[in-house]
């Protein structure tokens, strides 16, 4: 169904058409072409701290940092259960086992406290964890330093989902870079997109120099192919990244963007009952990719599917939240530690349009229609 007003939708106003067209003149569509190595330099500068490696999704940037932590199959590996599915199916992938942990209530991401809870459990049982994969939702940045405190006391390295949450910041430094290894996405309804893609970043340049080798299918340096290793066909492509560098020199204003239609969504629904927000703590910076709200049926008098479907028929695009993971049919039975945040979180939850081609008047009619539906119950 297209929407007339989409949740998330891309944004083509910069260089896109010069830098895809100069791709297509060089006849360079595939992995190779100047805009690769130029988009992994870009995001570098961007994140100061790290390098990049440019892939074909953010599921696959999650993959391949798997294989470079060393994760096996028996193995197990600690996962956000409040997150898209794609933080954790790579962990089965490996014929690992995925260990759910709930979220705290004020960033919505990991609790740090049953993280260790998680950790010290599977010690207990012999089977310490090979990694944590932890989230920033809605490009709201995770209690990162309470997060990396506990996994360092226990050695377990940290790979830092942060698909969402590119440009986000937590106290001044970006998402993705505290862990060993972060990943990015660059999925059409991203903050920047690539239109599919994702990234890999590390401070480690060998894990970097090996991401590469293992995303071009393993194969050696020598004038015929030649395979010591089974590798993955996960590098992003010239054309893909040619749109990421034009997108990238947008992000500033796309974050700034998001960011005011955040602050409208509150001041247009200021005083509602029954109506929250996911709030930004004093050490985060978030680039408010999705603006995602809470409805108390109880003091609002209506539901998040009750607002979904009257805006679904004003052709207006809502999502709910995520469904936490250790609810998923496909992950029934794994281990979970928590109790309802994460559970309370999707049946109150509703993402609203956050492109940045919002307009002022699209915000006011949108508001207007969460309003009458709360309104109801009060006159």
């Amino acid at each position: 169904m297209s929407f007339k007003l989409p949740l998330s939708f891309p944004v083509f106003n910069g260089n896109e058409k010069k830098y895809s067209n100069e791709a297509i003149e060089a006849g360079h569509l595939a992995t190779h072409g100047k805009f690769i190595p130029k988009f992994e330099a870009k995001l570098s500068r961007r994140i100061k701290t790290h390098q990049t490696v440019a892939l074909n999704s953010g599921t696959s940037a999650l993959h391949l940092a798997l294989v470079l932590l060393g994760v096996e199959a028996g193995d197990e590996v600690i996962c956000q259960s409040f997150t898209f599915c794609a933080s954790a199916n790579p962990i089965v992938y490996l014929g690992a086992k995925p260990i759910f942990i709930d979220s705290e209530d004020e960033s919505w991401n990991m609790s740090p406290e049953l993280l260790e809870d998680a950790i010290l459990d599977r010690i207990s049982e012999g089977k310490k964890p090979k990694a944590i994969i932890m989230v920033h939702l809605f490009g709201m940045p995770a209690k990162m330093h309470e997060i990396m405190d506990i996994a360092q006391r226990y050695s377990i390295p940290i790979l830092e989902d942060a698909a969402e949450s590119v440009g986000s910041k937590y106290r001044g430094e970006y998402c993705g870079t505290f862990g060993s290894l972060g990943i990015y996405s660059f999925n059409g309804n991203k903050i920047i997109t690539t239109g599919g893609g994702g990234a890999l970043i590390s401070k480690d340049t060998q894990l970097i120099q090996r991401a590469k080798y293992l995303s071009t299918q393993a194969r050696e340096d020598l004038p015929y192919y030649q395979h010591l290793e089974i590798g993955y066909n996960y590098r992003m492509n010239n054309m893909a990244a040619s749109i990421g560098c034009a997108q990238l020199e947008q992000l500033d204003s796309f974050i700034e963007k998001r960011r005011l239609i955040n602050r409208r969504y509150r001041e247009l629904l200021a005083g509602l009952p029954g109506i929250d927000f996911q709030n930004e703590g004093e050490d985060s910076f978030s680039n408010f990719w999705l603006t995602a709200i809470l409805i108390d049926p109880n003091l609002s008098g209506t539901t998040n599917d009750k607002l979904r479907v009257k805006l679904l028929k004003e052709n207006i695009e809502t999502r709910f939240l995520w469904k936490p993971l250790h609810l998923q049919p496909v992950f029934r039975n794994l281990p979970y530690f928590g109790g309802e945040v994460a559970q309370g979180l999707f049946k109150k939850g509703l993402c609203l349009p956050s492109s940045v081609s919002l307009e002022l008047e699209d915000q006011e009619r949108i508001a207007s229609f969460i309003r009458s539906s709360v309104a109801q119950i009060y006159t």
